[in-house]
């Protein structure tokens, strides 16, 4: 199975997937890590975006072809992103879920972020201007929302793992 989760940054997109990457015995595929390496080689492209969610599509569809269950953590922020992922359940033959990870209270979003402290050496604190300035656009079919506006991540990740299939449809 693929589980999807998309979101604006500083929802808790990252902890939810690592928690429940723990739970289920899940390979966590990260694209903020996966981006901050790139840009760290010396072969940087020019597009490090581009280049992290296409490398993240290839490890993800390697871990599943091997029959395990991946969660793609990333912003995943376009209908572009968002079909990427699809085609790489579809190739993989898999169940997908997708999941949108939002902080409903502006309020306490931006206390999110604004108190965040990267885990990824060299990346700059994003802003609550960055946010909203963010191109992230609405989702256009149906899906998973879990809000995490004054939920705790243990209340989060229960939600989640109650909306997964229990015997996954291959789409």
């Amino acid at each position: 199975m693929l589980i999807v989760l998309g979101g604006l940054p500083a929802t808790g997109k990252t902890t939810i997937a690592r928690e429940l990457a723990r739970l289920i015995g899940a390979v966590h595929v990260r694209i903020d890590s996966i981006e901050q390496a790139i840009t760290e080689s010396r072969v940087a492209p020019a597009s490090v975006e581009d280049a992290g969610y296409r490398v993240g599509y290839a490890v993800a569809e390697d871990n599943l072809r091997l029959g395990r269950i991946v969660i793609a953590d990333s912003v995943n922020p376009w209908p572009l992103t968002r079909e990427a992922w699809l085609r790489v359940a579809n190739r993989s033959q898999v169940a997908v879920v997708e999941v949108e990870i939002e902080c409903s209270n502006p309020t306490e979003h931006r206390q999110r972020v604004e108190g965040r402290f990267g885990d990824l050496p060299g990346v700059p604190a994003l802003t609550w201007q960055d946010v909203l300035d963010r191109d992230y656009r609405p989702w256009g079919r149906e899906h998973l929302v879990i809000d995490t506006a004054g939920r705790t991540v243990e209340q989060c990740v229960s939600m989640l793992r109650a909306a997964l299939p229990a015997e996954p449809l291959v789409v």
